[in-house]
């Protein structure tokens, strides 16, 4: 079973979509939106960009011993791989 894309109104005139796994797990919350036709093209941006998004990795866990990386500095960009599917 895929995920769910859920659309909910936060407040008056404000929307957003979250993205449910199958066992119930939230994997993402969209920012806010002004009409549910502007949450649905996020939602429809999203499917179309998941798949074949690049993964940037810029945790701490990435960095070595002498790679010039230091707090409050950026990481190097590490490079990236492919995602076939969420």
């Amino acid at each position: 079973m895929a995920g769910i894309f859920e659309i909910a109104e936060a407040g008056e005139k404000a929307y957003f979509f979250k993205l449910t796994a199958p066992d119930g797990t939230v994997v993402a919350v969209s920012p806010l939106f002004n009409s549910i036709q502007g949450a649905a093209a996020g939602i429809t941006a999203v499917r179309e960009n998941a798949a074949t998004g690049l993964i940037v990795d810029k945790s701490r866990s990435t960095r070595r011993p002498g790679s010039g990386n230091h707090p409050g500095r950026p990481a190097r960009q590490q490079p990236s791989t492919r995602v076939s599917a969420i």
